[in-house]
């Protein structure tokens, strides 16, 4: 008896993109790509007729966001993986994914080859996260290098929204310095937007001047 194809459907607004993946996945004798979608809109309202096995899904596109389109497939088809195919390394969406139902997180500057293993994962019930995805949920330890005094100084005044050229009149430096340090304090905390290191900062009671940063 021979297996039946892995069904999958590819929702990425960009078409390049798309037709990119489409050309990948089709290689595979296992795997039959079933449609290419550019919204979420189209595949929350899809989902049930194409009956996907695997819905390779992007996080930013029109009308209905891929988070949204996440949790309405899911609530349509709870047999269907999504597997998050995204440009976006940070911490923040790919938790936001994961606690949104996905089954797996790929950055789309991984080998080709890395698709169909995710595909294959998936399907066997396996949580996928490629390398970059993995780094960034990486659990922060003592391990952790520690900000110094001057960049705990520079997280507090970027914590309250100030720009690099206000951090930097501030403290008296330049704003290339500014640049630098809060490089480095995203790469110690494992962040990498701003957003991210505000949300750090009210956890760890920065902003209160109750907390220490690590």
């Amino acid at each position: 008896m021979t297996q039946s194809k892995t069904r999958v459907v590819i929702v990425d607004d960009h078409p390049l993109v798309a037709e990119g993946i489409v050309s990948i996945l089709e290689s595979y004798d296992d795997i039959t790509v079933v449609a290419a979608l550019s919204s979420g809109r189209q595949i929350v309202d899809r989902v049930e007729e194409l009956a996907p096995d695997v819905v390779l899904l992007d996080l930013n596109m029109p009308e209905v966001s891929g988070l949204n389109a996440c949790e309405i497939i899911l609530e349509k088809r709870p047999e269907t993986r999504v597997l998050v195919l995204s440009m976006h390394d940070s911490p923040e969406y790919i938790t936001s994914a994961l606690e949104h139902g996905a089954a797996g997180y790929v950055l789309k500057d991984v080998p080709t080859e890395e698709i169909k293993q995710a595909i294959d994962a998936v399907m066997r019930g396996e949580r996928y996260l490629c390398t970059g995805a993995k780094v960034g949920l990486e659990p922060k330890d003592g391990t952790r290098e520690q900000l110094t005094n001057r960049e705990q100084s520079i997280l507090l005044l970027l914590a309250q929204g100030q720009s690099n050229k206000e951090v930097a009149l501030a403290l008296d430096i330049s704003v290339r310095t500014v640049e630098t340090h809060r490089k480095n304090i995203k790469r110690k905390l494992g962040i990498s937007s701003t957003a991210g290191l505000t949300r750090y900062a009210l956890e760890h009671g920065v902003l209160q001047g109750t907390g220490r940063v690590f």
